[in-house]
């Protein structure tokens, strides 16, 4: 279904419930009672996966007096902006835009509550480390929106892959297009359907819709989307190109966030999950946001609050309430106090929601097993950096410390091969730090001055593959010390110079993920983004449809469908499917 018919759907639910409810102006108080509550959880990472703004904007449009919940003092969960070092802001962990559906960004007026994106073009630049020849630069790859330049660009390499690559960028956006219906639709609901009386199966019958779509796009590209989903990408690279710094840089969205190998199946889906996104009207377009991602996250909540919906921060929730009926009756504070609601919707991961907050009696036996067993392995390390002078490539280097086109790119270093891919990640699997780590660098004050002083920059640098424990034992103050260390020691090679620039940085391996930002084993995406964690089975087969075994307790963060990174879709779906239940009571 397309997503205007789910925004109409959404605005029927709104109709129905103001009627019956009316509306309600904001509070600047915590109540005792509420009809709704979000809980932020520490929100989301990469790509600005705050969810938790849209479903509570969604939920107060429906007349619902709507509170948010956020266990920091900052706003957002994960996508923030943070004074690191005195006089730098940094988007410290979610750190690009792309993927926040359209109607989501319409529909809350964002760029009227303050969101400005700055666009990028180009979007990739891979330096190789090499020696030029008679005394020329050493090469590097450097793709954007201009076919003919991307043409130009490969041709350095492969004049084979630079006739294949148009037809390749069409092939991908023909499949990534096929499933937006997906991305804007809660999974088919398997029981409504095959089960119960007539009239039942029919009005679960609408849930078809979204799959048949795709189904009907897709028509004779059915069989390329399932090699897709199920292929490792370099099957499918390998096929299409010959040239390593081109494979290499194509690769790296196939493993970004995912501990996985570009030879692993299931590493195709996460290159065509990282195509889906749509900026500015523009497809697969990825942007950094005016003041960083807090920017996002201040927009969204500018929303919720016109339609009055209370945020508040430093509101750690202890646990939810379970009534003598078995349903969700609102939370527990940190600091013993009690909320009240008809509903509580959860941003947090879903170990965190089903192990930590909700009472273990409270489930059944079967299912808390079932949660036990949900993959959130993680291999990204985040690190900021805060730099004095802009970095200067050897393979494209600019005079008197000013900007080039490749500056506002993601900067893939240590990925001019996929086998330095394969060693990283073979490293991380025998739990080993990576000595030689993918690095992906962006640097969004070129774009965005707001960021840093003047002549200085703020440097994302988004590194894997980091296990968990290393070699069986926790991180140390050390460990994080020196693995960023190698890592300045890489982008010298690139960009010499670079370790005198630093004046500052702030080190999220793993666990610091988890620890500061309730990412659960530090994975980005809330739980890996595998074949058998997608749609039905996102997180599990028996909560893709949002509801959890505990009536008035939902899922809304991006541990349900469409999983990571798909900004909106689910506590949209989220929002919908509450006040479903609702209207029904």
């Amino acid at each position: 279904m397309a997503a205007a018919a789910w925004t109409d759907r959404g605005r029927r639910a709104v109709t129905l419930l103001k009627t019956a409810t009316g509306s309600r102006s904001s509070h600047t108080g915590l109540r005792s009672q509420y009809d709704a509550l979000v809980i932020g959880g520490g929100g989301v990472f990469v790509f600005v996966f705050v969810f938790v703004r849209v479903q509570a904007a969604y939920l107060q449009k429906g007349g619902l007096r709507t509170a948010v919940l956020e266990r920091r003092h900052v706003l957002g969960g994960a996508a923030v902006s943070e004074e690191i070092v005195p006089g730098f802001h940094f988007s410290r962990c979610s750190y690009l835009l792309s993927l926040l559906r359209p109607h989501i960004y319409e529909d809350l007026e964002l760029k009227k509550h303050g969101l400005k994106v700055y666009m990028r073009d180009p979007h990739a630049f891979t330096p190789m480390l090499e020696e030029g020849v008679g005394g020329a630069p050493p090469r590097s790859l450097t793709l954007g929106s201009d076919l003919a330049m991307n043409q130009q660009e490969i041709e350095k390499f492969s004049q084979k892959d630079a006739k294949a690559y148009p037809e390749f960028l069409a092939h991908l956006e023909k499949l990534a297009a096929a499933v937006h219906p997906l991305l804007d639709a809660p999974p088919v609901d398997i029981p409504g359907v095959t089960a119960g009386s007539f009239r039942k199966r029919l009005a679960a019958a609408h849930t078809l819709k979204p799959i048949i779509s795709c189904g009907l796009k897709l028509g004779r590209n059915i069989p390329d989307f399932y090699e897709i989903i199920t292929a490792p990408i370099m099957k499918i690279l390998t096929r299409w190109f010959e040239s390593e710094p081109l494979r290499a840089t194509l690769a790296t969205d196939g493993v970004i966030g995912a501990m996985t190998s570009p030879s692993n199946p299931g590493s195709g889906y996460v290159l065509l999950h990282h195509v889906m996104g749509e900026l500015e009207k523009e497809k697969g377009a990825w942007g950094y946001v005016e003041g960083g991602m807090g920017g996002v996250s201040q927009a969204m909540a500018r929303a919720a609050r016109s339609y009055g919906v209370d945020i508040f921060t430093e509101k750690e929730v202890e646990q939810v309430l379970i009534g003598p009926d078995g349903a969700a009756k609102g939370v527990v504070l940190k600091d013993g106090t009690e909320i009240h609601s008809r509903v509580v919707l959860s941003n947090a991961t879903p170990h965190v929601t089903f192990k930590k907050l909700t009472p273990q009696a409270s489930l059944p036996p079967e299912f808390i097993k079932a949660v036990d067993q949900i993959d959130y392995t993680s291999p990204v390390t985040k690190i900021n950096v805060a730099v004095d002078k802009l970095p200067n490539f050897l393979a494209s280097p600019t005079p008197d410390d000013k900007p080039g086109p490749h500056h506002q790119c993601s900067i893939h270093l240590n990925c001019e091969n996929v086998e330095v891919l394969e060693t990283a990640y073979k490293e991380a699997m025998n739990g080993r730090i990576s000595t030689r780590p993918m690095l992906e660098m962006t640097i969004p004050s070129v774009l965005d001055p707001t960021l840093a002083p003047p002549g200085c920059h703020v440097v994302s640098l988004f590194t894997q593959f980091t296990p968990y424990h290393i070699e069986g034992r926790e991180w140390t103050d050390e460990d994080r010390e020196a693995y960023a260390d190698n890592v300045f020691d890489w982008v010298e090679q690139y960009a010499p110079g670079f370790k005198k620039s630093v004046v500052g940085r702030d080190i999220l391996a793993p666990p610091d993920l988890e620890r500061i930002f309730g990412l659960t084993g530090g994975n980005i995406f809330h739980g890996s983004m595998s074949l058998d964690q997608l749609y039905l089975a996102r997180p599990l087969p028996s909560l893709s449809d949002y509801r959890s075994p505990i009536t008035g307790l939902y899922l809304c963060g991006s541990g349900s469908h469409p999983g990571g990174g798909v900004m909106g879709s689910p506590g949209w779906n989220a929002a919908l499917t509450a006040l479903a239940d609702l209207k029904r009571q």
